[in-house]
């Protein structure tokens, strides 16, 4: 068997944002400026820092600003999540030349999310991106429950394919296509991800899967099969959703980098300082961090 691999790959670190979500308690604003720097050593150039959404909701996010004043940086693209037109207000108000919008394919997810349908979202949605495009910016779309949902069950790929496409047609820069619950199969991987990559070419397409049933790496290897050369990863399989019942961490960073270099695909990443910047955040966590590299490294470090 031939396996047909990219030469590099290029991992966008969601950990200070997706992945610190849905931690239980408030982690110190200096942990979290510390913990994106560690990570922006270990080589990082492209990462969600945070959201700016109401602090109500998501606690854990309400030093969005502070954040985003203290980690941009011209050496990499800084993400931050703007769920709707008061978010990109706030996001206008900074230096951030990249916003990350999201709707969930399925409508009852969406709606427990963000109290709107996915044609509502959309609807929203389309005119805000044109103006950030106007404007210069980077525009990330987040395509949630792209394969399964936690209230609707499985959804059909031409649904996923369809949302794609009007977020393509509204002018946006990268589609990140995620397995929100952490159910797909490699099977499905590679069947959506190689439909996409055909109708398009010409948008960057990034898989972002969650490991709640611990195949988020076999997800990601049919992925790179589909000719999928970017990938959502987490720092210590860190993350969940608050609105997705069950749904566990993110892929762990340092899970994928370590498969990718054994693979010979070049990433970039330092992994020990990988490493070195999740201890520095241990101590904060709710959690222990159970990755494969990192419990088998971080003793050592």
């Amino acid at each position: 068997m031939t396996l047909h691999l990219p030469k590099d790959v290029t991992i966008i670190e969601v950990g200070p944002r997706d992945g610190l979500q849905n931690e239980k308690g408030f982690i110190p604003t200096e942990a979290k400026i510390n913990f994106i720097k560690g990570l922006k050593e270990a080589g990082m150039k492209e990462m969600e820092l945070t959201s700016l959404v109401s602090p109500k909701w998501v606690p854990q996010m309400s030093d969005a600003n502070e954040i985003i004043s203290e980690c941009l940086d011209e050496a990499s693209r800084n993400f931050v999540l703007a769920p709707n037109q008061k978010g990109i207000d706030r996001l206008l108000e900074t230096d951030c030349r990249a916003v990350a919008v999201f709707v969930g394919v399925s409508n009852t997810f969406n709606q427990k999310n963000i109290n709107k349908t996915t044609a509502e979202s959309m609807e929203e949605l389309k005119p805000i991106i044109a103006s950030l495009k106007e404007k210069g910016l980077f525009v990330r779309a987040c395509i949630s429950t792209a394969f399964y949902c936690p209230y609707e069950g499985k959804i059909l790929e031409d649904d996923t394919l369809k949302l794609c496409g009007e977020f393509v047609e509204a002018g946006v820069d990268e589609l990140s296509v995620a397995d929100t619950i952490g159910m797909a199969a490699p099977t499905e991987s590679y069947s959506l991800f190689s439909k996409l990559k055909s109708a398009f070419p010409n948008v960057l397409l990034t898989a972002h899967f969650h490991d709640t049933r611990k195949l988020a790496v076999a997800n990601i290897l049919a992925a790179l099969q589909a000719g999928i050369d970017r990938f959502d990863t987490s720092a210590g399989g860190l993350g969940g959703c608050p609105f997705a019942p069950g749904a566990s961490g993110n892929a762990a960073t340092e899970d994928v980098v370590y498969m990718l270099e054994r693979m010979g695909i070049r990433t970039g990443i330092d992994l020990n300082k990988i490493i070195d910047a999740l201890n520095s955040l241990l101590p904060h966590l709710s959690r222990n961090i159970d990755s494969a590299f990192y419990k088998l490294n971080a003793v050592h470090n």
